[in-house]
């Protein structure tokens, strides 16, 4: 065996990933890190000669097998480029391009039992990403994973950005001295000042991954299981999203949904984005005292969340029937609920109805619940607690997804449930939770760390509030976060808001009607912690968003972007310190302005502010 290294780079030749065989023969039984024989892969910025991903170990577990990854040798080395555009129906940009160039390294061990394995990279303008196939072959055929020795190497002094688990803060560690194990994207600010981003795309039949510590500056993929198949048989991808500043992970982010299949459905007329909106009685008047007042706000649903079946986590309550849980609802005189009534009284106004069902009911009675729902005229269902991590419980939820689409529902997966971009494939799944969100109600620097560390898988649904007194950042902050935090679904007025309750405030004008998927998405400006300033479009009208972290920041937003030669109305609504509310106040205004132009904001402590901007009318 001699050693061999094979490299792939992008298709504007900025990223460069390659892949070593170490010269010699390993101990097939007894692999530790540094034997002979042994894959590694290093990922460069060719353009600025800069190593990014510093050499990383490769291969995979095996239950009752040795470790496949040492004692190989190269036996072919295939090549493949690509370059497609493809229409997300629900996405942050209209059209979204699938540029790569592909190498697929086939080894087979130079020892009994001379097993196969293929190493498939891809190297994009955005990142890395690359996965083991297992070919169908004698020496291989049913098998269990149970773990891979997939590492992600980082040059000294960089620092990664630790979260516990799915719903959990931020703390910024050295790579070595994250959890264990460790949530997934997981952020990573390189020494010369770049970033990266670690994840996972298409995971489908297969364990969760997770990362543990791998040395002072590296971590590793930790499985949530093991893994049982037949060859052939392909993991799912790992993915190193690169950016020279923060803003540029999101902007490059479509990297997930473009190593997900394409889009399984034949006819997503019936899939709509749109917001959505709890209603807290669980009952007929309360719900069209709702609707009545969120149809001419232009939100789009109305949810009824735990308690219309019974007590969620009461085995014996039936999610095919309307069953007001008592424990919830205490009221004597209730007046009850019709859900039938209800959803054709929102339909008359241009709205849909979900139901919110705890996963041990989908469990039980999942096809019941999903005819039942269907037959009620439902637009979606919100799955609650959700299992997730083992390959069985991946499989079934998206088994789940599949069977909500053969009736033409949309879901929202909450709790623990994070995406890696499985909704190119089936886009009924709008979004999911997976998030530090309003629930927990956090604090601005979580909000502004959120855009480039968990926004990186994509869709989230953080549940903006307004008037909530748990709040801890200002009116301003709260109103620019469905711009800021990407979800097809936006649950507007979370955490015990009532806003049909309070009298008119004229900043909730930005909300209304307001989109949630987009055109076109630009980070203008951001720092990991600090701040973010975020620009989106729908058809022609422009959204600006900005928050601060707990320090009062002046940020200029340069108006470049804006279509040449066209005057827009800017509606602006940002802090205004002047009241006795610790939240503070939001000054309104309205001005003209064009691509020539700047607005200037000053953002409060834990503040933000919020930007509409459309074409005068008569504007070409």
């Amino acid at each position: 065996m001699t050693d061999s290294t094979h490299t792939l780079t992008s298709p504007a030749g900025a990223i460069e990933v390659a892949l070593a065989v170490r010269e010699g023969r390993a101990p097939a039984r007894h692999w530790k890190s540094g034997d002979a024989g042994c894959l590694y892969y290093t990922v460069r910025h060719v353009d600025l000669d800069r190593v990014d991903i510093t050499p990383s170990l490769l291969g995979l577990d095996f239950g009752g097998a040795p470790f496949l990854g040492a004692s190989m040798e190269v036996v072919d080395v295939a090549r493949r480029s690509d370059d497609a555009t493809w229409v997300p129906v629900c996405g942050e940009r209209a059209e979204i391009r699938d540029r790569y160039n592909e190498m697929t390294v086939t080894l087979r061990e130079a020892i009994p039992p001379r097993r196969t394995l293929q190493v498939v990279f891809r190297a994009y303008e955005e990142g890395v990403a690359f996965r083991y196939v297992l070919p169908e072959q004698d020496a291989l055929g049913e098998f269990v994973i149970t773990g891979e020795r997939t590492e992600f190497r980082f040059p000294e002094g960089s620092y990664a950005y630790a979260e516990a688990w799915m719903e959990g803060p931020y703390t910024r560690v050295r790579p070595g001295d994250v959890h264990r194990p460790n949530e997934r994207p997981l952020l990573v600010e390189l020494p010369s000042g770049a970033c990266a981003c670690v994840h996972e795309a298409a995971v489908d039949d297969y364990a969760r991954m997770m990362l543990a510590p791998a040395g002072a500056d590296g971590v590793r993929a930790s499985l949530s299981g093991d893994v049982r198949g037949t060859t052939p048989f392909a993991t799912p991808w790992r993915v190193i999203i690169m950016g020279e500043r923060p803003g540029d992970l999101i902007e490059n982010n479509d990297i997930i949904r473009n190593l997900n299949e394409p889009c399984a459905l034949a006819d997503t007329s019936w899939v709509r984005p749109g917001t959505l909106l709890r209603e807290y009685t669980l009952s007929t008047p309360g719900a069209k005292r709702a609707i009545d007042w969120a149809a001419p706000f232009g939100i789009s649903y109305l949810l009824f969340d735990a308690g219309w079946y019974g007590h969620e986590y009461h085995e014996a309550s039936d999610a095919t029937s309307v069953t007001i849980d008592t424990h919830k609802v205490k009221d004597p005189n209730h007046p009850g609920l019709d859900l039938p009534e209800v959803v054709a009284y929102a339909r008359e106004r241009g709205m849909g109805v979900w139901l919110y069902v705890n996963h041990r009911h989908l469990e039980r009675q999942r096809d019941d619940v999903l005819d039942a729902a269907a037959s009620w005229g439902i637009a979606g269902i919100k799955y609650g607690f959700v299992n997730v991590g083992p390959q069985s419980w991946t499989r079934w939820l998206h088994d789940t997804v599949k069977a909500c689409a053969k009736r033409r529902l949309m879901v929202d997966i909450h709790d623990e449930y994070r995406t890696t971009g499985y909704d190119r494939t089936y886009p009924n799944l709008l979004t999911v939770e997976g998030i530090r969100g309003n629930e927990h109600c956090p604090d601005a620097r979580h909000n502004c760390t959120l855009p480039f560390a968990r926004f990186t898988a994509g869709h989230g649904d953080y549940t903006p509030a307004f008037f909530s007194k748990r709040i801890q950042n200002t009116y301003a902050h709260q109103l620019a976060l469905p711009v800021i935090f990407f979800s097809p679904l936006q649950c507007l007025f979370w955490v015990g808001d009532k806003p049909f309750e309070h009298e008119a405030r004229p900043e909730l004008e930005f909300w209304r009607g307001i989109p949630t998927t987009w055109d076109e998405t630009r980070v203008l400006d951001g720092r990991i912690g600090e701040f973010v300033v975020t620009a989106r479009r729908s058809g022609r009208t422009w959204y600006v968003a900005a928050i601060t972290n707990e320090e009062p920041r002046h940020v200029r937003i340069d108006l470049s972007f804006l279509k040449p030669g066209v005057t827009y109305g800017a509606g602006t609504y940002t802090d205004d310190a002047a009241t006795d509310d610790p939240r503070g106040a939001v000054a309104c205004n309205r001005h003209e302005v064009d691509a020539s132009a700047g607005i200037d904001a000053e953002l409060s402590a834990s503040g933000g502010c919020a930007i509409k901007l459309s074409p005068t009318e008569g504007t070409p």
